[in-house]
This record gives structure tokens, sequence and C-alpha cells, in this order.
């Protein structure tokens, strides 16, 4: 094989290639021979974030402190679900999609699919588990009682700690506020005007004290 300058260049074929490849950092640097290129160099700083497999962190969850080691990659779900036992916060996509895994973190939803265990130290969990009071549901979750607001229930936690998280900011929502408020929530039954019933019923309770 000839370059436009007509001097022979070697053929690269599929298997050299691949065969390049396999042995990481110095895989690249042959690659980059084997296609007739210099192998690139990446000038790094000093790394500034701190790295570990494992670490001891401490958690607030539903008024009680918990102090236990975690992976690095370990989702605040997987802490909740699978170590504490707190199965009420739902493992559903695992991408951020549905909703069913909704905890309140300082008194704001979010996707615990989606946030490391690291990032929850320091800050106030609540899960459905620590939401009603020793003899009362949590005027939300009454409402979704009387009002229906549920059929399978499988989504029904996130839905419900995410209608915490909305009235605990808008004290007097809208119907557009509510549909808003619960947009990045998923029903698979499809229920959905009464849970938005549910909402509105337990934000007048709250209202009312």
């Amino acid at each position: 094989m000839e370059d436009f300058r007509g001097k022979k260049k070697k053929a690269v074929t599929r298997r050299a290639f691949l065969q390049s490849l396999g042995g990481g950092a110095v895989g690249m640097s042959v690659a980059s021979r084997v296609l007739g290129q210099e192998p690139f160099s990446i000038q790094s700083a000093p790394a500034e974030m701190e790295l570990y497999s494992k670490k001891r962190i401490s958690l607030a969850v539903n008024g009680k402190t918990i102090s236990l080691e975690v992976e690095s990659g370990e989702t605040l779900l997987q802490t909740l679900r699978d170590r504490l036992k707190l199965t009420g916060t739902k493992r559903t996509c695992s991408r951020g999609e549905c909703g069913g895994c909704t905890v309140l973190l300082d008194g704001k939803p979010v996707y615990s699919c989606h946030l490391l265990a690291v990032q929850a130290e320091g800050k106030d969990i609540l899960t459905i588990e620590g939401l009603a009071g020793k003899d009362k549901l949590h005027p939300v979750q009454q409402a979704f009682i009387d009002k229906d607001a549920y059929q399978c229930g499988f989504c029904t936690p996130g839905f419900i700690m995410a209608s915490v998280g909305l009235l605990n900011k808008n004290k007097q929502p809208t119907f557009d506020d509510v549909r808003a408020g619960l947009a990045g929530n998923l029903c698979r039954c499809g229920n959905y005007q009464k849970i938005y019933e549910a909402v509105a019923s337990a934000a007048d309770t709250m209202r009312r004290g």
C-alpha cells in the first residue's frame, strides 16, 4: 500500500488493530504506531477528588443517625433497600425516569437511584417508612387512601414522597402545579386523575392544620 507521496505504508489488518488494543495504555501506544501515528500524551494535574473503594459515612434516615460502610459506586437506593431494608423505596427503572425510588433529601424529592450514597452524607433523608406519625398517617398518605389514588400500588410510595415534597414548597398548588410537580413520576396503571385529586385534598387538609 502506498500513501499520497508514493511511499510504502504498512497495511493495517483488523486482527492487528484489535490485538494492539488489548494492553490498555500500552496497547493504545502500539495501536498508534500500527496506524502510522505518534502516540498521544495526556498532561494531567494532581487529582483533587478523593479516591476510595469503600468509605464509612453517616446518614440521617427517618430521624435516626446511621453509620455504615458503602461502596464508592453504591447508590442511595441500594443503601436504603439492600442495606437498611427500607423497601418502600422502589427499584423500578434504575435510570431516573419513573420516580418509583423518590425520597426526600433535605425536604426536596430526589431519585435515589441517581444519587450516590456518599452524596447523601450529612443530609436529612426521609423515606415512605418515616412519613407517618406514631398513630396517624401523613395527610398525603390518608388522601391517597380516601381518593383511591392507587391501583397496583408499586408507584405509590414515590408519588406520595414527590407529593409531600411539592406541598412542602407550595402550600396551595393549582392543578397545573400538581401536574408539573409530579411530572417525574410515572403510573403504569394510568391513575393520574385520582392522584392529582388526592394531592389537592391533602393540600386542603394541611392548610387547615
